[in-house]
């Protein structure tokens, strides 16, 4: 029984096999090295997990949304003509901030 838990543990992990190379200077690998160390991952950890937010973050600003003839228009519509700003946001935009008070 102990061999069928294992087995099913290993089906689920997730293979790292593929291989990213790339070269960076002496002080691009210096910084990467401090920011891994100052996180307590190895540097290659400390890359590929800096990367792939990166790369979601990037890939999240690229959303795409498809709308009908008649949604299309209304959303021009909309972008043509924005709502005026409030009286409200209208103070707070011209109010000195806290830490000019």
């Amino acid at each position: 029984m102990a061999q069928s838990s294992h087995a099913g543990s290993d089906h689920n992990a997730v293979r790292k096999d593929d291989v990213i190379q790339i070269r960076a200077s002496a002080e691009t690998k210096a910084i990467l090295n401090r920011a891994a160390s100052l996180r307590g991952q190895k540097l290659s950890e400390f890359m590929l997990d800096s990367a792939r937010k990166q790369a979601e973050e990037t890939i999240l600003d690229q959303r795409a949304f498809f709308l009908d003839a008649d949604a299309h228009e209304k959303f021009l519509d909309l972008l043509d003509a924005p709502n005026k700003p409030s009286q409200e946001l209208r103070a707070r935009m011209t109010r000195k901030p806290a830490w000019e008070r």
